[in-house]
């Protein structure tokens, strides 16, 4: 049986941005051996610079155009960090801690999903569940426009240069044994 284990709003970095877009939301469902992370983006979304063909495959510098992410906090200071695009490409890394010891990991590829209509997108990615539990959530977006400027949106902007590695950008606490 599914349960939302966290939900939150990512806000624009205040040095990015977006007039253009309201809101984004994002529900975490723990799905028993998966998490289900949804991304509801409202707003002018033919601004939103999306790929045109699907291809589905892992890639690094997924970050350099419109990409949803999400950053799993262990309790030893280490995390892992998933990015997925629109068009089903992604990327998984593990940190040993800030931005330090970054190893690929070794998951099956996630079930990423884009769906809507000219005010609202819902990117789903669906990832089997860490070996360990988790104890923080973080959760952010990169979103281009087709001019090629960017904006970052995450539950909380810590740093005066957008950082979603910054440990108060792990801004969901999570109940023990998650």
């Amino acid at each position: 049986m599914s349960r939302v284990i966290a939900t939150g709003n990512l806000w624009a970095h205040p040095d990015t941005p977006c007039e253009w877009l309201s809101d984004i939301m994002v529900t975490v469902t723990d799905d028993g051996d998966a998490l289900t992370i949804a991304y509801h983006v409202v707003g002018e979304i033919d601004d939103v610079k999306l790929p045109e063909h699907p291809s589905a495959q892992r890639k690094d510098e997924l970050w350099k155009t419109t990409c949803f992410e999400a950053f799993l906090g262990f309790d030893d200071g280490s995390y892992a960090e998933y990015n997925f695009a629109p068009a089903g490409d992604w990327a998984g890394y593990r940190f040993s801690g800030y931005r330090e010891g970054v190893t690929n990991l070794d998951v099956p590829a996630p079930e990423i999903s884009a769906e809507g209509n000219d005010y609202m997108l819902l990117i789903t990615a669906k990832i089997a569940k860490p070996d360990q539990p988790m104890a923080r959530l973080g959760l952010a977006a990169v979103i281009e426009d087709w001019d090629g400027e960017k904006s970052y949106w995450a539950l909380r902007h810590p740093s005066e240069k957008p950082d979603f590695h910054h440990a108060d950008c792990f801004a969901i606490t999570l109940a023990a044994g998650q």
